[in-house]
């Protein structure tokens, strides 16, 4: 099989700018060349049967179900290149984590002016119950999926931070399953891949540091919304992985400020709830009253200190992609140190200033709808039609402040193996970072997703795009 193809308009994560494979790249390339098209087709049809088997799919937009695409070129990154990032991940999590913690209670970053208080205030994920309400240890994001990507000079920017309930760790997990089973050579080939299989007990550990009773073997749940949402497979994953219970709203019930769940021997109370629905869905009696998804009550329990939620209601005002650009202020201001991973240069539509500038130049930027995920609510300029643009203008001038612009990152590429063929595509990569009472734990490698339409910058699952086992590799 021939890997070959156009590597020069962008960088390259297998080819250098001679077009020769980077070096820990070398066997990789030597073995996929090995392979015809035949053996590529047979072992994309034995990933696509033991997805489907197991059940590993993905719902789309438009209701269509599908097994999670798993392109057969993994993804390597070097030892160092790897704590680098690990050690960035950690420091924007810790002050993320203080950040909301501060905004709930003593609001010392928004007195000081490092971030507006307009900002905060009318964020879509404030919380106002939440004020007054600190959780175990200062952390309201437990699981954080901070998606990085790279420039043209090869640096890793981070994109955007993901605290309310990131998705994806799930497919991290089976894909390299998947790749054991198709490729059962390709890891015994000089490489020495890190493990992925600990993080299952890693989050366990996590969420059992935070129970508010401080037992030794805390009663922990996997709260989701049911099988009709679109990452249920994750949901029922996890909780089987972990050896705790999978449960729905109707499931539980609050009882004295505290959660119990109802078992076949009675009530059972509930220590920790790692949760997979919306904050808005949560609790009807403080939040939608027309949830059913959630339990009455529940959020009295939080703040009773009786039961510790993962992650925590209100984490999302970390979340808003108007707050994105003061990370690494919030960064300096907190922890005292300089940013290790930069941000993508950002504009506040809020702005006057910025805003007119943006508005001249959307066909050369990025917009993006600051609450909005899975690719939704964006407008791709230099990509867009120039109604798009001129609606998406109108929608900027009308409702500024849900929008920021970016400027367009010029996304490395992977080659990916595709009906037959090999193409470059854009890729970018989300992180799993895990933050207990004791401290964080990073996946090593986390979700490589991959735009498998040519040419696309849009890599998001809802919105077609696929992934790539990821390999970390040992010193």
């Amino acid at each position: 099989m021939n890997l070959a193809y156009d590597h020069k308009a962008f960088y390259d994560e297998v080819f250098d700018e001679t077009g020769q494979p980077r070096p820990h790249y070398r066997a990789l390339v030597r073995r996929f060349t090995d392979l015809s098209e035949e053996d590529m087709n047979e072992r994309g049809r034995l990933r696509d049967e033991s997805f489907a088997t197991l059940g590993i799919t993905f719902t789309l937009a438009n209701d269509l179900e599908r097994p999670f695409p798993l392109d057969l070129i993994p993804r390597i990154i070097p030892a160092r290149e790897w704590a680098r990032l690990e050690r960035g991940l950690v420091q924007r999590v810790r002050a993320l984590n203080a950040f909301v913690d501060d905004v709930y209670n003593e609001r010392h970053a928004l007195h000081d002016g490092i971030v507006p208080w307009s900002l905060v205030l009318s964020a879509k994920g404030y919380r106002r119950p939440m004020a007054g309400y600190s959780p175990p240890s200062g952390v309201w994001a437990h699981v954080a999926g901070i998606d990085l990507v790279r420039d043209e000079n090869g640096e890793y920017c981070v994109l955007e931070d993901n605290l309310r309930v990131p998705s994806g760790v799930s497919y991290v997990l089976e894909n390299r399953g998947a790749m054991s089973r198709v490729f059962p050579r390709l890891f015994s080939d000089g490489y020495r891949v890190r493990s992925v299989d600990t993080y299952p007990t890693a989050l366990r550990r996590a969420l059992a540091s935070i129970s508010p009773r401080g037992i030794t073997d805390p009663t922990v749940v996997v709260l989701t919304p049911g099988i009709f949402n679109s990452a249920y497979f994750e949901h029922a994953f996890l909780a089987r992985q972990m050896g705790v219970e999978l449960v729905e709203g109707r499931d539980l019930v609050v009882l004295d400020h505290s959660l119990f769940m109802h078992t076949t021997h009675g009530l059972q109370r509930v220590d920790v709830i790692y949760r997979r629905i919306d904050d808005e869905f949560v609790d009807s009696v403080v939040f939608r009253h027309d949830s059913m998804l959630g339990v009455p009550g529940l959020l009295s329990a939080v703040r009773a200190g009786n039961v510790t939620m993962a992650n925590a209601i209100g984490t999302g005002v970390a979340d808003d992609k108007a707050i994105y650009p003061f990370v690494p202020a919030l960064i300096r201001y907190y922890l005292g140190e300089q940013p290790i991973l930069k941000n993508v240069t950002t504009y506040l539509l809020e702005n006057q200033e910025e805003r007119d500038t943006a508005l001249k130049r959307m066909d050369q930027l990025v917009v993006k709808a600051v609450g909005e995920a899975g690719g939704y609510g964006m407008l791709i300029g230099p990509r867009a039609t120039e109604k798009e643009i001129v609606d998406f203008r109108k929608r900027v001038q009308q409702d500024p402040r849900n929008y920021i612009a970016q400027e367009v990152v010029k996304l490395s590429r992977a080659p990916v193996y595709n009906e037959g063929r090999v193409y470059p595509a854009h890729v970018d990569l989300r992180p799993f970072v895990v933050t207990g009472a004791h401290g964080s734990f990073v996946l090593s490698g986390g979700l490589t997703r991959v735009a498998l339409v040519e040419g696309s910058l849009v890599v998001n699952s809802s919105q077609g795009g696929g992934s790539k086992d990821t390999w970390v590799l040992e010193k």
